[in-house]
């Protein structure tokens, strides 16, 4: 209970800094409490690096940026051996990469080997430099954003890639209240009024949060309905004729251990000890959204990966 108290009131101050993003703070801490990296998505100036910067303040961990560009090489996010004249040696020199919070800002539009020099450490926890290894941070936390891929100069992140991801979330804009709120909040910056300070939440309480998150109650039924969801995106035909034609590829064994995790974070976050269908509903779209292939038919006729995923829970019912 007193792990759960700490990250209300870290989401509390949170949701008053990054004003009218109730969902992308959520998710940033579900994928910290399920161990996971979140791909967010949306237009320039809607908070995505004040978020993420926001968080690390809020936890003992360290924060670092690495805007992506064309020109970027694996050894600038990895690190590399330097040589060193005076005894003839090489040594390794860490890269960005071994922070625990690391924002990957445009992450299309840096060439592929850069992306999956990023995307090996985030599923490895490791960065392999010749012969040796090199272990990342226990609490290590990837958030990408990318611009939308109709976009000129990206780099779309191959199926792969995207698997490696715990979410995929999309960002829109604020309402009419929470943009003046916005504009209240940018005027006290300016004049230095500081937020209150937060209680820094520790690397142990996070591990301990992470147990208990893993800890919550799970009903037979509710499990079943996870493996459901991700089998019928597989096997679309055996519900509904329509979705066969929409869906060229489903989810993963990723996207049904996702599921799971986030479902009980989320949980665990509004201070439950149980799992409902209802928080397995609230996240399937930001599980599934980047891991399944529509076809071409439903591609031309403007069918979305959300579209499709309604269908979903549509045809699936609670067992």
């Amino acid at each position: 209970m007193e792990n759960q108290n700490a990250f209300k009131e870290l989401q509390g101050w949170l949701e008053r800094q990054i004003i009218g993003q109730h969902k992308l703070v959520e998710r940033l801490l579900i994928a910290m409490l399920a161990d996971g990296h979140l791909l967010v998505e949306g237009a320039p100036g809607l908070a995505k690096t004040k978020a993420i910067k926001c968080l690390s303040e809020g936890i003992q961990g360290d924060f670092h940026r690495i805007q992506f560009t064309p020109d970027l090489l694996p050894g600038d996010v990895t690190g590399t051996e330097i040589y060193h004249p005076e005894d003839g040696s090489f040594r390794f020199q860490h890269g960005p990469v071994f922070h625990n919070l690391l924002l990957a800002d445009e992450i299309n539009r840096a060439p592929a080997k850069v992306q999956s020099a990023l995307l090996e450490a985030m599923a490895e926890r490791q960065v392999s430099i010749g012969r040796q290894s090199y272990k990342l941070p226990e609490m290590f936390l990837v958030m990408a954003t990318q611009n939308p891929i109709e976009q000129e100069g990206t780099y779309p992140l191959p199926e792969a890639q995207l698997d490696r991801f715990l979410m995929h979330v999309s960002v829109g804009y604020p309402n009419l209240d929470a943009e003046r709120e916005i504009l209240a909040l940018a005027r006290r910056e300016a004049k230095n009024e500081a937020a209150p300070p937060l209680e820094v939440i520790s690397l142990e309480t996070i591990m301990a949060a992470r147990r208990e998150v893993m800890g919550v109650h799970m009903s037979p039924g509710v499990d079943e309905y996870i493996v459901q969801l991700v089998m019928a995106s597989r096997s679309p035909k055996q519900y509904s004729r329509e979705m066969a034609n929409w869906i060229e590829y489903g989810g993963s064994p990723r996207a049904t251990i996702a599921l799971d995790r986030c479902a009980r974070s989320l949980a665990w976050l509004q201070g439950r000890d149980f799992v409902s269908p209802d928080d397995v509903q609230d996240v399937v779209h930001d599980v599934l959204r980047h891991r399944l292939i529509l076809s071409f038919e439903a591609e031309a006729n403007g069918i979305t990966k959300d579209q499709v995923i309604d269908s979903l829970l549509r045809h699936v019912p609670v067992v």
